[in-house]
């Protein structure tokens, strides 16, 4: 097995006593942030990620005498870590996470439908916790850079496929392994692991969701997010406007209602845009890509409260996606990205 930094050295030979405590934490500094980024993929969700890299760790340590050297402990780890999702999502109600409701046609106006909190979200993910991703090829068999297979798009798109092809193009077309190495991990022959992954990129690609060509944010993206930014300090309503595509689309999790298209999503913003006295927004980063908090000061008691928590995907010099995790949501991903309750005001 091989990673970012060329082949995992086993950690130790044959025979060898199992591993000790001070061995094993280093093994889990060395392997804690990817893993816990393979488990965001596999569920979308950043508290269950948190969970199950916590249960990997606490399995690995109590078989750690079953591990006798032969293969490589990242090897072993992923094994334990996405058999542990694999169990997780087949426990839980809902299989996938979403950003916008299936079937659900885009809305116009104002949205009156409240939020669909009986609907499991996709959540962000805070780029501060993202591994070290400067090699944008983990493995020689990886279709995918390391940076665009974190963004919110492509995390959503795969909480389409059935968990087993899920994990299946994870392991290939994300972290590179073979066919042969991801089957000794799922369990299946070859042929299975290649059909699998034959069905899940069919899928995506039907949804137009293929290896994207661009590998580093854009001179365009950081004059963009602060344009964005002034645009909610200053009350510019119309300048935010500006700043979208013309066949831009809008989500606001975990609310049901979307929008398509600079008019449709201009006029709902609008609806909406005098409900608080003023904003307050911090740069962030989401998915490797430009992100912000959102802070709004209420008209009655003139606090500053957390509101929402804002992912753009930035086409040039204009947002083509852009999603906004509004209340309650919104507010309860601000620790998460290291928010404060409150602004830092002038």
């Amino acid at each position: 097995m091989t990673d970012a930094s060329g082949p995992t050295r086993p950690l130790g030979r044959p025979g060898q006593p199992a591993l000790d405590r001070l061995a094993f934490e280093r093994l889990s500094v060395a392997h804690r942030r990817a893993l816990k980024l393979h488990c965001y993929r596999m569920m979308g969700s950043l508290n269950e990620a948190d969970d199950l890299v916590q249960e990997t760790f606490l399995k690995a340590w109590r078989a750690r005498s079953q591990f006798d050297g032969r293969g490589s402990a990242r090897g072993w780890l992923y094994s334990i870590a996405t058999n542990s999702c694999l169990n997780a999502i087949k426990a839980r109600a809902s299989t996938r996470r979403i950003l916008e409701q299936p079937g659900r046609p885009p809305s116009e106006g104002r949205a009156t439908g409240g939020p669909a909190i009986e609907l499991t979200w996709l959540e962000p993910y805070p780029d501060a916790e993202l591994p070290d991703i400067a090699d944008d090829r983990p493995g020689p068999e990886a279709r995918y850079e390391a940076r665009e297979a974190v963004r919110l798009a492509f995390v959503a798109a795969i909480q389409l496929l059935p968990p087993r092809q899920r994990a299946t193009l994870l392991l290939c077309d994300v972290l590179g392994w073979s066919a042969i190495e991801t089957a000794q991990l799922l369990g299946g022959s070859t042929a299975s692991i290649n059909s699998a992954l034959q069905r899940a990129r069919a899928t995506l690609g039907g949804r137009q969701v293929r290896p994207p060509q661009r590998s580093r944010p854009s001179a365009d993206e950081g004059v963009l997010l602060e344009r964005y930014m002034r645009a909610w300090q200053a009350n510019n309503l119309n300048g935010l406007v500006e700043l979208l595509k013309e066949d831009a689309v809008y989500h606001m999790p975990p609310w049901r209602e979307w929008y398509f298209g600079r008019p449709a999503i201009g006029a709902f913003l609008g609806s909406v845009w005098g409900n608080f006295a003023g904003y307050r927004a911090v740069a962030v980063g989401a998915n490797t890509q430009p992100a912000v908090g959102v802070y709004a000061l209420g008209r009655q008691d003139s606090k500053w409260r957390p509101h929402s928590l804002h992912v753009i995907e930035p086409t040039g010099d204009r947002i083509a996606v852009l999603t906004i995790y509004v209340p309650p949501l919104g507010p309860s991903l601000f620790a998460a990205f290291g928010l404060p309750p409150e602004p830092s005001l002038p």
